[in-house]
């Protein structure tokens, strides 16, 4: 996209007119969608978009402008214009040399481009037949495919130059079943950063639709949801997205720097239970938040952020990071090249503990079984929250018995982290799409089967 040569005369433009860091970064974006609903596509399509952005930093002020001209003269227009928040900083040149460029690639058996539109759309037909062969009360069956290439190049004037090429592919199946409870939704999702590969092998996309087909046609025979405060047991993966909520946005330091967090000033002490220790590891490939690079050019590492309980670590992007003369962990993330980085998570988890997670279940005389937690909203400077179960069951002398519909969890991250009182040993993720600021990203949320002792249920029945 840019050759290194231009690299530096861009970011010596940049700082031409004074500044004390500066940054390119140059993004190619090549994606296909494909949608089916109830036999029909309604929607095929392909689309590419390239540019880049620029960003000076001047003490504690940014300049930040972006361009979809990737010649010399619509990067140092850029650049210029970035700049403008510098000039009174008393002019003058600044050459930047940039080191050895680190190349980095998603290892992609079947890259996006090497798959015809035809191929793609008959992964929705085939999930969509699986979803209806589970039987008739399945009335509507919806399916979606997207894949992205996205090339990426950052540069700085640290001599950091560093590219990246990424290959996502997710597959979407949402199913309808009707019956005396009226009109159920299940869903389920598949999500990997390879190609398509990763999706279409060992009947996985058959899967995806049986198991959609599955979660609605549950519902039909659920009842509504006690209220009260009840022992939950979390299904591995099911929950990872609670903790990414409840407790991971406090943990990124952007609201730390600002007091908007609850875990602000805490390092070094007790936060959760000591079964508790969380992860953010950009590193893990294959998962739906792998980075191999962040959008600043520093690798994906893996971050300990609770460990048995204490909170050793928040997560870093690379400006907050320099002004604290320390590391960035990585988690430098942005939309796309006409956004500014943030401070995000990548992959978040809990570790798996040693026990079984039938025993956990066993264990329980009366509690609720959240199979599939959906969206939430969590309020960072407090920790309070809610989400909605979108599969749950009622707990009864140990056993999982009937579905439940219609129910909330409610609680409060600090709170709910504190009553973490068994872990199991098994372990799954769950791919998402994380918004911050007006900002969406590829995450991966998990862990283990676990039971919280009290948590707060907004159903809507009585108990």
């Amino acid at each position: 996209m840019i050759d290194t040569a231009l690299a530096e005369r861009t970011l010596g433009e940049a700082l031409s007119s004074g500044g004390d860091f500066a940054e390119v970064f140059a993004e190619d974006r090549q994606s296909t969608s494909a949608s089916l609903d109830d036999g029909r596509i309604e929607e095929l399509g392909s689309g590419r978009d390239r540019g880049a952005g620029i960003r000076v930093v001047v003490g504690d002020t940014t300049g930040f402008a972006h361009t979809s001209d990737l010649s010399e003269t619509g990067l140092l227009a850029a650049a210029r214009a970035a700049s403008a928040v510098a000039r009174e900083g008393g002019g003058g040149t600044r050459r930047v040399a940039l080191g050895a460029r680190r190349d980095h690639r998603t290892e992609a058996g079947q890259p996006p481009e090497s798959v015809s539109k035809t191929t793609k759309v008959s992964l929705l037909r085939r999930a969509e037949a699986a979803a209806r062969a589970t039987g008739a009360s399945v009335v509507q069956v919806s399916a979606g495919y997207g894949d992205v290439r996205r090339r990426i190049l950052v540069a700085n004037s640290d001599g950091l130059l560093a590219t990246d090429d990424q290959v996502r592919t997710r597959l979407m199946v949402s199913a309808v079943a009707k019956g005396d409870a009226g009109l159920q939704t299940g869903y389920e999702v598949v999500a990997h950063t390879a190609g398509l590969e990763e999706i279409d092998t060992d009947g996985r996309v058959e899967r995806a639709g049986e198991e959609a087909a599955r979660r609605a046609l549950v519902k039909l025979s659920a009842r509504p949801a006690p209220s009260g405060v009840f022992p939950v047991v979390l299904k591995g993966g099911s929950g990872g997205v609670l903790f990414h909520e409840a407790c991971g946005h406090g943990l990124e330091a952007d609201h730390i720097a600002k007091a908007m967090s609850v875990y602000t000033g805490k390092v070094g002490e007790q936060v959760a239970s000591p079964l508790v220790t969380l992860v953010d590891d950009g590193s893990v490939v294959n998962e739906w938040g792998y980075v191999a690079i962040d959008d600043e050019g520093h690798a994906g590492t893996r971050n300990v952020l609770i460990e048995d309980g204490v909170l050793t670590e928040y997560m870093w992007d690379f400006l907050r990071a320099r002004k604290e003369g320390r590391a960035s962990s990585g988690n430098g993330r942005r939309q796309s090249y006409a956004h500014l980085p943030m401070v995000r998570m990548t992959n978040t988890f809990l570790l798996p503990g040693r026990e079984d997670p039938d025993e956990i279940v066993a264990q329980t005389p009366r509690g609720i079984y959240v199979a599939q937690l959906g969206g939430g909203q969590v309020n960072t400077a407090t920790g309070d929250f809610v989400f909605g179960m979108t599969e749950a069951y009622l707990i009864e002398d140990g056993r999982i018995t009937e579905p439940l519909r219609g129910a909330n969890l409610i609680g409060n991250g600090p709170e709910v982290l504190g009553r973490v009182d068994a872990v199991a040993n098994d372990f799954d993720m769950t791919p998402g799409t994380c918004g911050k600021d007006g900002q969406a990203v590829p995450v991966g949320c998990g862990q283990p089967t676990l039971r919280l002792s009290a948590v707060t249920v907004g159903g809507t029945a009585g108990d």
